[in-house]
């Protein structure tokens, strides 16, 4: 593929078939409870319009309803011993992620034996489908529509790890450089597209792509910022833009920021697409208030 200088950041023609579009619509805000501990790591879209929300560090999964009611969906229990690395909270809840049956999947760390992935489902206690390192940060996570494999990002161990939930078995998928940090945060946000799984990292502002038939991976966007999670309008990108509360575009006419402070952004953590409508995940890590934003393209 070939990578090709716009401004501070690459972007491969080839791959970004699609320009950028803005956001069109005043966004809708729906307000969600700081003092509760209602800050929002991650996004899954339910098919009738709901937006299933990972609390960080609550162990609540939360369900924000089309017209803005929030449910408690399911806790995953918070260890009186844990110690999340670096973060040293007794939990952190990362990627979220919907399979076609309903039941979703959550990245879970604790600096115990109860880091992993969780499966959950409504009204059943949510249940480790497979133990990940303590050490790690499990972050983003993304599923396999071919396999139903899921891919589970760990910010800290500078690699991306695949899990069959119906077996447990875990292994090393990707690692390296690419997914390293510099002094906080690498690995963050997951992707599957186009034949490749698309891994963003946080420290290095960087989007890669790893072909799913193997081979390395490869730098197709640098320059962006603190990166978090992402996802795709066609084959353009839009990604959160944590500590700059931004949301942009990435796609052949480069880098464009659609959403700012301006539009209610606090700490942008994850972004879901569905047709002509972006859901943004604020998590108000650094000030301001916690909501899930919603506009039409």
């Amino acid at each position: 593929m070939r990578i090709k200088q716009i401004g501070t950041a690459l972007a491969a023609a080839a791959v970004f078939a699609l320009p950028a579009a803005p956001a069109q619509a005043v966004p809708r805000i729906v307000p969600l409870d700081l003092a509760a501990g209602q800050q929002p790591e991650n996004i899954a879209l339910e098919p009738g319009g709901s937006a299933d929300l990972t609390f960080a560090y609550t162990g609540e999964i939360g369900r924000v309803g089309p017209g803005g009611r929030v449910d408690v969906l399911a806790r995953i229990p918070v260890p009186a011993d844990g110690d999340v690395p670096v973060l040293h909270r007794k939990l952190f809840l990362g990627g979220i992620v919907r399979a076609p049956g309903g039941e979703l999947y959550v990245a879970v760390s604790t600096g115990t034996a109860a880091t992993g992935l969780y499966r959950v489902r409504p009204g059943i206690p949510p249940v480790q489908v497979a133990a990940l390192p303590p050490s790690g940060f499990q972050n983003g996570v993304a599923r396999d529509p071919a396999s139903g494999d899921l891919f589970v990002a760990d910010s800290f161990g500078s690699v991306v790890r695949r899990v069959s939930p119906s077996t447990g078995q875990v292994t090393d998928w990707a690692t390296g450089d690419l997914l390293a940090p510099v002094t906080g945060f690498g690995a963050n946000g997951v992707k599957v597209h186009d034949g490749a799984l698309w891994v963003s990292n946080l420290d290095r502002g960087t989007l890669v792509r790893f072909p799913l038939a193997g081979g390395p991976g490869r730098v197709v966007a640098t320059g962006l910022g603190p990166v978090d999670d992402f996802a795709f309008h066609g084959d353009t990108v839009v990604a959160a833009i944590n500590q700059d509360n931004r949301v942009v575009t990435i796609g052949r006419d480069g880098v464009r920021t659609i959403l700012s402070t301006s539009d209610g952004l606090a700490n942008p953590t994850s972004v879901a697409v569905r047709g002509d409508t972006l859901y943004v995940a604020d998590s108000a890590y650094f000030g301001g208030t916690p909501n899930l934003l919603r506009t039409r393209w």
